[in-house]
């Protein structure tokens, strides 16, 4: 049997939560389980050098496990430091009463490696030891630098909104819990849960994505969960579900709240057991695989609707990531604008391609209802039917649809037609007079000054461009 080296530290108010985890871990068979337990010195944190003595930083524990009391949240910080400081090379897991997705990150940017909450189980809590110990040391810490620059790599924007969400993904990626990730159509969902298992410890095993609304209601149990020879009419050979072809890896299940309830209730048997059973089959079997689910839905909407369960709610909200909409950073549309040139222009072997200030102007006056993925559409197609190396503005076709919310009366959906009317029509004329605002207001029957007024209403500002 391999040994797992573990230094428990425990503060004072949380004596029973180890007992109770220790317990978990005493039962198992599979793994030599060494654990040293030592109580958290809780007094002048600061005048601490060392966290734990000498004779338990000598066993060279392979994980070091944290239980901690609401008491000591406030010395996270140095609770942390001290404990990478004895033991740089070991990763760290938080146990705690609370389950709070807020706190959880907490933790993990204060430098843990994954959490547990009660009730402890030992088939959450052995396979989380076992990715630890295997990716300890400094080869793996230089091999996950670089994965995390790959990972990282498609991901454009440098908006504090996205950036806010972005810099979770290298401690969400360490840990093992569920995510959450919600955001309209075309936010990139998919691509942050792809670099979340990519960066992980999972990365080499499956990656399976899973479009929840794409599959017909009465297959949805036989695709997630397979089914054995004989199941049903036509079943004339057992087949895996995607659960299962995840196994080791990480399970994406975007539109999570467009799954039917009677699989919603396997599915959620499957989180707090890590076990499904096939459709026809007489036994259940044991899967390791991490979820992350998606949704462009109010999921808290969806529960008080009834067309999704709260218990499954809360077992995937552990972690929760927010994505922006396009709208709300615009300032990050000429960074993703040239991405996207420079990753099409590269894919049809066209010669280099740069965007016009006129182009990139018209793209940031859009509202983007179909948010990154209508903007790469956007500009695909203009890469493919440019003949010339400078998109300008007449070579981007956008839509023409106004974003309406929910519950805009009358005088709310005509103001906002008109702005686009204002914004597309004083670009427009711009653009004819090659940036002469003088001009511009002549041919629009308005005064300079109107005209200004007019620009700075839709904040648009040009340098005056030469005639062609």
């Amino acid at each position: 049997m391999e040994r797992i080296g573990i230094l428990l530290l425990m503060s004072c108010g949380a004596r029973n939560l180890a007992l109770s985890l220790k317990s978990v871990l005493a039962e198992e068979r599979l793994f030599d389980l060494d654990i040293t337990e030592e109580l958290l010195p809780e007094d002048r944190w600061a005048d601490q050098t060392r966290i734990c003595s000498t004779a338990s930083a000598q066993r060279q524990p392979n994980v070091v496990v944290l239980c901690l009391e609401q008491s000591c949240r406030t010395h996270l910080e140095a609770v942390f430091g001290h404990v990478q400081q004895q033991f740089p090379e070991v990763p760290i897991i938080v146990a705690t009463e609370t389950g709070e997705p807020k706190e959880l990150c907490q933790f993990l940017e204060q430098g843990g490696a994954d959490f547990v909450t009660p009730p402890f189980r030992s088939i959450d809590l052995l396979p989380r030891l076992w990715r630890l110990c295997r990716r300890t040391g400094r080869n793996d810490r230089l091999v996950l630098k670089l994965k995390e620059r790959l990972g990282l790599k498609q991901l454009v924007g440098e908006s504090p909104a996205w950036l806010a969400e972005i810099k979770k993904i290298p401690a969400v990626a360490k840990c093992d819990a569920s995510v959450l990730i919600s955001g309209e159509t075309g936010t990139g969902k998919e691509m942050v849960a792809r670099a979340i298992h990519h960066l992980s410890p999972r990365s080499a095993k499956p990656f399976v994505a899973v479009n929840c609304g794409a599959i017909p209601v009465d297959l949805v149990e036989n695709e997630l969960f397979g089914h054995e020879s004989g199941a049903f009419t036509g079943a004339n050979s057992s087949s895996v579900g995607l659960i299962q072809k995840a196994n080791g890896g990480s399970l994406f299940l975007d539109e999570i709240d467009c799954l039917p309830l009677p699989a919603q209730v396997k599915l959620l048997r499957f989180l707090q057991e890590k076990e499904i059973r096939p459709l026809g089959a007489n036994k259940a079997c044991q899967v390791d695989v991490r979820v992350i689910a998606a949704s462009n839905a109010n999921l808290e909407e969806a529960v008080w609707k009834g067309r999704l369960r709260q218990d499954l709610f809360f077992r995937l909200n552990v972690i929760l990531m927010a994505l922006p909409p396009l709208r709300e950073r615009k300032e990050d549309i000429p960074l993703l604008a040239r991405h996207f040139v420079a990753k099409h222009a590269s894919a049809f072997g066209a010669r280099a391609i740069d965007l016009s200030a006129t182009a990139l102007q018209k793209l940031e006056l859009y509202d983007w209802p179909g948010n990154v993925r209508e903007l790469e559409n956007v500009i695909e197609r203009s890469v493919v039917l440019c003949p010339q190396t400078l998109l300008g503005p007449h070579d981007l076709q956008l839509g023409h649809a106004v974003r309406i919310e929910k519950g805009d009366h009358f005088q709310a959906r005509k103001a906002k037609v008109i702005a686009q009317f204002e914004r597309a029509y004083l670009h427009d004329l711009l653009r004819e007079h090659h940036g002469n605002i003088s001009r511009a207001a002549t041919a629009a029957g308005k005064d300079r000054r109107a005209f200004w007024a007019l620009m700075r209403k839709h904040q648009i500002s040009v340098q005056p461009q030469p005639a062609s």
